[in-house]
């Protein structure tokens, strides 16, 4: 029998081997085969400092989050402590606006996989992403458990991919490969290390600010842990230096191997930098191997994020936030009705991809970055709010955030910073207006929903 958080009655059967991965596997997408280049394209070599801005800023504002949910563990995470420390419109705000990104993000993935699957089988791209969706509303509908083992081994190919690039990304700076020779600094710096300026650098870090973006979900998932606190204060701590291996290691690798200027955004597995490296090492069958690597990316990053939507969504309900069906768990210890409104949603957003009204699609996907600019702020007041408190009362755990206030204050004046750059940069401006505008609606949409609940208490 499935054991069963006594608060919620969810399952208990996550380890912390499942939310590390489970953390990997959201974050790392196709951003990181294919987006890569975009950012090197912008600022040279020196996209790297863009890398660890905003790593440095992921990092702090994890800290924050994992102090908050090991104290106080719940599948709202984030959207919880916000109402804890603001009130209903804070909690409301967080998480529907959590919801819709994740929802837009996973169209935007089952979209580029379905894509590529299509290409291989010589079909329609709705027939793989159909097929693609009802294996996973299966696998998310069974006990907690085989999801997280599946999620594990899912993201474990692509670590172990990642992995390997860096062995042998290595082996290849170092000259230690057969029929090639020690590359030392020489595209690092031999076109200038910040060809374009500070200005290129500005421009490579609103390319890859929000590339650690989804790591946030493992403190959804450490509700339905065996230990909640034991686990998150691990998972968090292995999640970031993994990220921050991962990412700036592969960066690095790319850098030094091949010349900046010959780097472009890549659109196919053929033009990733990831190819072009394993290709060097003269891989057999690279392109679609990488191929293979980047739709296994996409799908562990959609089924990781059906899962924290469809636990938003019954922390919502449970919260009297979204319709109470949403709230009912199955004997599996699930909300499946909740998971299967995920699943409607994902597969309306592929439809979306494909349908691509004027304008209407650029609108919401412009609000996503802005959507995790505005979860980041909330994570640093909700924390300024209830430190005190968790100290106070003795749930603070060994994940625990120095500084108070100060590191918060000093989160947010670099996210302003971020924002600033934003509003300068013609192509990021948007994402700014949109979120704007989605932000009051929604803000508007909980003083709606808390007077529908004050009224049908009374």
């Amino acid at each position: 029998m499935t054991s069963k958080t006594q608060e919620t009655g969810l399952g208990t059967g996550l380890k912390t081997r499942h939310l590390t991965m489970m953390g990997l596997g959201s974050a790392i997408g196709a951003g990181l085969f294919l987006g890569t280049g975009v950012g090197i394209q912008a600022a040279g070599p020196a996209v790297i400092f863009g890398y660890i801005f905003a790593g440095a800023i992921v990092v702090l504002f994890m800290q924050m989050l994992g102090e908050m949910a090991a104290a106080r563990p719940s599948s709202g995470a984030f959207s919880v402590y916000a109402e804890q420390a603001f009130g209903h419109w804070a909690g409301f705000t967080s998480g529907w606006l959590y919801w819709f990104m994740l929802t837009m993000v996973m169209g935007a993935e089952m979209t580029g996989a379905a894509a590529i699957m299509g290409n291989w089988f010589g079909v329609d791209p709705w027939i793989p992403a159909l097929i693609c969706v009802t294996i996973f509303a299966v696998i998310n509908l069974a006990n907690v458990k085989g999801f997280g083992e599946f999620e594990f081994w899912f993201a474990f190919i692509k670590v172990a991919v990642i992995i390997a690039f860096l062995v042998i990304g290595a082996l290849l700076v170092f000259g230690l490969l057969p029929g090639t020779e020690f590359v030392g600094t020489r595209n690092l710096v031999g076109n200038g290390f910040m060809p374009n300026g500070i200005s290129g650098i500005a421009a490579g870090l609103l390319a890859v600010a929000f590339a650690f973006g989804g790591i946030e979900i493992i403190t959804i998932a450490a509700a339905e842990s065996e230990n909640p606190a034991s686990s998150i204060a691990t998972a968090v701590r292995s999640v970031i230096w993994r990220i921050s291996l991962f990412y700036l290691g592969s960066v690095l690798v790319i850098i030094t191997l091949i010349p900046f200027e010959s780097i472009q955004g890549a659109s196919s597995a053929a033009e990733s930098p990831f190819t072009i490296i394993l290709a060097m090492a003269n891989i057999p069958y690279v392109v679609g191997f990488m191929e293979a690597i980047i739709v296994l990316a996409l799908l562990s990053a959609f089924n990781a994020q059906i899962y924290g939507t469809s636990r938003l969504i019954f922390s919502l309900a449970k919260r009297g936030d979204a319709p109470k069906v949403f709230s009912y768990i199955s004997g599996q210890s699930v909300p499946r009705a909740a998971v299967l409104l995920s699943m409607v949603f994902a597969f309306a957003s592929v439809g979306l991809q494909y349908w691509n009204p004027p304008g209407l699609l650029t609108f919401l996907l412009n609000a996503v970055g802005g959507c995790l600019i505005v979860l980041w702020v909330m994570i640093a007041a909700s924390w300024i709010k209830l430190h005190p408190e968790l100290v106070r009362t003795g749930e603070i755990t060994s994940v625990r955030m120095g500084g108070h206030p100060w590191s918060a204050v000093v989160c947010l004046i670099l996210l302003g910073a971020l924002v600033v750059l934003m509003l300068v940069d013609a192509n990021s401006r948007g994402q700014i207006y949109a979120v704007a505008v989605l932000f009051v609606v929604v803000v508007g949409l909980s003083f709606l929903t808390k007077k529908n609940k004050h009224s049908t208490v009374s």
